[in-house]
């Protein structure tokens, strides 16, 4: 064992766990039929306590309210997972009284709702949506954002009338990294940075990339974007299990990861790794 899987806490910001019922998600293509079977905190357990992680954030995937209830029944019984991000309408007019009920589950730490599956380029902007994310603040709640690069200029704008909301970027809005591509996806993220209040993940990078053929190579010049856009004190690491199995196995990203932050400082390294995640959700 390394060093590195010593460390006290090592914190994986970002993974999913699922009871299968075919035909699956909408996006379970069949290419993806290796995600077609339930994934249980069991199977996280085996492949995330080989890498040394001490601590889980699991994040929603269904956008129901019977999954969060399910999720964080999971968490409370199990140690390894310390955070739950789960799901909630923010556009129904009783937003209040629903984050009133499901703020007391255990280790719920915030919400998510996947923007980039609205056919609405600008569905941040709808006002309901906005009184949803006003909502959150009061109770303690974070936001995860799930967009694509398209809509970074949009989520900017969103977190200028949050500014005291904590966004939470998952997969550093989804780069064209399978094609190589890097701007505008560079220029825009930089500038979403500037809000002290968004943190990012380090997290689905090579599910965007060729899945047979990438190589670390390929991923550093965007993890390299995000290190010097937000800093180790906002950026975090997460796996985006079992979805990453599609181009990678749980070792791997997690050493790609490792390797592209080997030039920073111990103090660093422990920010991305475990702190920052503490951190952004509270985790204690």
């Amino acid at each position: 064992m390394d060093a590195l899987t010593k460390r006290p806490q090592y914190i994986d910001a970002h993974h999913h766990l699922w009871r299968y019922n075919a035909p699956g998600e909408p996006w379970m293509t069949e290419e993806m039929s290796g995600l077609r079977r339930d994934f249980f905190a069991q199977d996280l357990e085996e492949v995330a306590s080989t890498s040394g992680i001490t601590g889980t954030v699991v994040i929603e995937v269904t956008r129901t309210a019977n999954e969060t209830l399910w999720l964080t029944s999971i968490a409370e019984r199990h140690e390894l997972i310390r955070g739950v991000v789960g799901w909630t309408d923010l556009t129904d007019a009783s937003i209040e009284s629903a984050l009133e009920t499901i703020a007391s589950l255990p280790k719920l730490k915030g919400i998510r709702h996947p923007i980039h599956d609205e056919p609405d380029d600008n569905y941040v902007a709808r006002a309901d949506f906005n009184r949803g994310i006003a909502a959150l603040e009061p109770f303690g709640l974070t936001y995860d954002l799930l967009i694509f690069e398209k809509h970074l200029t949009q989520t900017a704008a969103l977190v200028d009338r949050h500014p005291n909301q904590i966004f939470i970027l998952d997969h550093v809005a989804k780069p064209c990294i399978h094609d190589g591509t890097i701007s505008p996806w560079r220029e825009n993220i930089i500038e979403l940075a500037q809000r002290q209040n968004v943190y990012c993940k380090l997290s689905g990078m090579v599910t965007e990339a060729n899945w047979k053929s990438w190589t670390r190579q390929e991923i550093a010049p965007y993890i390299d974007v995000v290190l010097e856009a937000f800093g180790p004190q906002r950026l975090m690491f997460g796996s985006d299990w079992p979805l990453v199995t599609l181009a990678s196995t749980y070792g791997r990203w997690l050493e790609t990861v490792r390797e592209a932050i080997s030039q920073l400082s111990n103090s660093e390294q422990d920010w991305l790794l475990w702190r920052t995640a503490t951190e952004a959700y509270w985790l204690g």
